[in-house]
């Protein structure tokens, strides 16, 4: 059966012995027709792949390196469990959907304020128990469907708290641009000329090519201490930090198994689009795999992980939806996280880059959730949908905070509460009384731009 993802057809990947492994030689392996594209159980000639899957880790590089920085976790470490999380993500959802787990931006604020009171232990045990949260949420999800995600999580309620959560980082952003102005404003300068002077993949790479230009000036200005460098070993295992469990993290992680979820439904959609399949029963499976993946990382001191926009577009770029590139890229993370050397090189950004590339990313993590509420047609003559996307985000931006007991909860995870509490409970009372300006609610938009803030 004739099976080109170009022609619409709903088809699955063969079974194969280990799940994820077996690729087909697409064509010749070097060509590529035009209006086709490589499918996930396909692959080019091995060295093409290869290439391709180091495209991917480049790709992704910029934002996954600077999760580690701005938190302080040890970026090698951070690398070594996203290599792993992406092999396992490719195993758990048997290559169906090619994708690249890196460290979710939405972790930064929790694991700040965790790790201010219970220590980086402490912030490792809250990412594990997010993990596991969005395990066992993966678990309804993969036998009861998607669909309740949903009504759940409107793209009212899902663009608010993407835009929040960008909106709450704002002030660690500062924190560090005030350690080096000159520097942070020639690297935000530099990250907004890539996106328009260059085109294809360096476009995509003005993250990476922002922090390069702006490490450049720091380096000429005196800011870069290499000492660190000279120091560190060629080869060895990163730092790991042992799990602790506290109540008291509990309400700074629970927001974040909400964005995980929007994430990667938006980046299975996206595939789903790309490659012409229908790919929502393995909603559930990708889910499992970013919650397994996050519990692997959080054992052993590693940052939660999410799919990555970014690779999306090398995908979209080069028309290679293999698997096997992911498991390169997999593979390649892995290796570079067993470099000190390297991690050392890392770790020597100066709060200056820092902090104009939290600058620019925070913005666009804002405005993403805008786009959401625009792609999805969100109707603001509305009363329920303006308090919607208000009303949390001055209680993020506030950082409003509410205590009881041990468990403490701060404007992130106040306000994705509240996102959902007056979304569902104005429409239900506006239907009772016969006030909602719709007859429906927004529950069936679509979420795939929800895939916003990994990157």
């Amino acid at each position: 059966m004739d099976t080109r993802a170009g022609e619409g057809h709903n088809d699955v990947a063969p079974r194969r012995l280990i799940p994820g492994l077996g690729w087909k030689l697409h064509g010749d392996g070097a060509t590529i027709r035009p209006g086709d594209v490589v499918r996930p159980e396909e692959r080019l000639t091995w060295p093409r792949t290869i290439g391709i899957g180091m495209q991917h880790v480049v790709a992704m590089f910029g934002a996954t390196v600077l999760v580690p920085l701005i938190t302080d976790f040890p970026p090698s470490t951070v690398l070594l469990f996203s290599g792993i999380g992406t092999i396992l993500f490719q195993i758990i959802t048997a290559g169906r959907v090619p994708s690249y787990l890196g460290p979710s931006f939405a972790f930064i604020a929790p694991v700040l304020a965790s790790t201010g009171t219970y220590g980086m232990g402490g912030a490792v045990g809250g990412i594990m128990m997010t993990g596991a949260t969005l395990l066992l949420v993966a678990v309804v999800i993969h036998f009861a469907g998607a669909r309740w995600i949903q009504i759940l999580m409107p793209a009212v309620v899902t663009g608010s708290i993407v835009a929040l959560i960008g909106l709450a980082l704002a002030p660690s952003a500062w924190d560090n641009v005030s350690e080096g102005p000159l520097t942070a404003t020639v690297t935000i300068v530099s990250m907004l000329l890539a996106g328009v002077l260059f085109r294809g993949l360096m476009g995509r790479l003005s993250i990476l090519l922002g922090v390069i230009v702006g490490y450049l000036v720091a380096i000429l200005r005196g800011e870069v201490d290499f000492a660190s460098i000279g120091e560190a070993a060629w080869f060895g295992l990163p730092q790991f930090t042992a799990p602790t469990f506290h109540i008291g993290v509990v309400g700074l992680f629970i927001p974040v198994v909400l964005v995980l979820i929007a994430e990667n439904v938006g980046h299975v959609k996206s595939v789903a689009v790309m490659t012409k399949r229908d790919l929502d029963p393995v909603i559930g499976r990708a889910l499992m795999a970013d919650g397994a993946a996050t519990m692997v990382a959080g054992a052993g001191g590693g940052i939660g992980t999410t799919t990555y926009a970014e690779n999306i577009g090398v995908m979209a770029a080069s028309r290679v939806y293999s698997t096997a590139a992911y498991w390169v890229a997999g593979i390649f993370a892995i290796c570079l996280a067993l470099l000190p050397k390297f991690g050392a090189l890392v770790a020597t950004l100066p709060p200056g880059v820092l902090g104009g590339a939290g600058t620019v990313l925070y913005g666009l993590i804002a405005i993403l959730g805008v786009r959401i509420w625009m792609q999805n047609n969100v109707n603001f003559a509305d009363p329920i949908n303006l308090a919607v996307a208000g009303v949390p985000l001055i209680i993020a931006v506030a950082n409003f905070t509410i205590a009881f007991g041990d468990i403490v909860f701060e404007g992130i995870a106040i306000g994705s509460f509240a996102a959902l509490a007056i979304y569902h409970v104005m429409r239900a009372v506006a239907r009772a009384r016969g006030t909602a300006l719709e007859d429906e609610t927004d529950a069936g938009e679509s979420t795939d731009s929800a895939h916003a803030t990994g990157h």
